[in-house]
């Protein structure tokens, strides 16, 4: 955890330095999901409740899917790229280091945008929704779930390269049919397209379970998005460390600076 700390906090300085960048680039992706919230906005107030949600409900949703996405992608922004580094053979650096090839992958880089998500989600809730403090820390704790089940999937899709090549363009769909269904409310969807989901893509434990545990705390709830998490972040890791003991060098063994 140290290690993962001081990598932060060092990529995090890195992308700082160019301070006009990096702040236009935050506020840029918080206009930009501000325009998306204000669509559903706009739709709540035409149909007031939308299979027991409410637009507070649809707030809460938007909050926690930004705040997710921020920390997935806006600190260990390389799980983006992972397809791309493996088919370039790009790897090879990360195999010279002394710690977990993957983990080294992941804290590779911060992407300043992701990180206006990251801002974004607590902002909405303390502007619009009245929240406790307990409903806060379940927030924290139902979005930071949610981002290690985003950042398993994108490690899963990425992975691909490892068994089919070039699959740059594959792992980006995969990765944005989850991003697509995240961003609605899940309970519109019912039978099987409510059971892909909670398994292939699993939007609902980003997109539902996180707002049911602020909505209507039940330690079921908890239980289920927790065990979800520990799944899909073993399952995704266990497909990398299966791709990675058959990846090929690309005879890239130059350090960078």
């Amino acid at each position: 955890m140290r290690y993962i700390l001081a990598a932060l906090r060092t990529n995090l300085l890195s992308a700082f330095e160019y301070r006009t960048s990096f702040l236009t680039q935050v506020f840029g992706m918080m206009i930009n999901d501000s325009l998306w919230v204000s669509f559903w906005v706009l739709y709540f107030e035409r149909f007031p409740v939308l299979n027991g949600w409410t637009r507070d409900d649809l707030l809460v949703l938007w909050a926690i899917i930004t705040f997710s996405f921020g920390i997935a992608f806006g600190l260990f922004a390389q799980a983006l790229r992972l397809s791309e580094l493996i088919t370039q053979g790009q790897l090879d650096y990360y195999l010279a280091l002394p710690k977990n090839v993957l983990l080294q992958i992941l804290l590779g880089q911060v992407r300043p945008s992701n990180l206006g998500d990251l801002f974004f989600g607590p902002i909405l809730l303390a502007i619009f929704v009245p929240m406790t403090w307990a409903k806060w820390g379940l927030f924290l704790l139902g979005g930071t779930l949610g981002a290690v089940v985003y950042l398993a999937f994108f490690v899963m899709a990425g992975s691909l390269a490892f068994f089919l090549g070039s699959s740059e363009g594959i792992a980006s769909g995969i990765g944005n049919a989850l991003i697509h269904f995240s961003t609605y409310p899940t309970r519109i969807f019912d039978g099987w397209t409510r059971v892909l989901l909670f398994t292939l893509i699993p939007a609902g434990f980003i997109a539902e379970i996180p707002v049911d545990l602020v909505r209507s705390f039940e330690f079921r709830d908890l239980a289920l998005l927790i065990v979800a998490a520990i799944g899909f972040s073993g399952l995704a890791v266990a497909v990398f460390n299966r791709g990675l003991a058959r990846y090929e060098s690309g005879n890239l063994m130059s350090l960078r600076s």
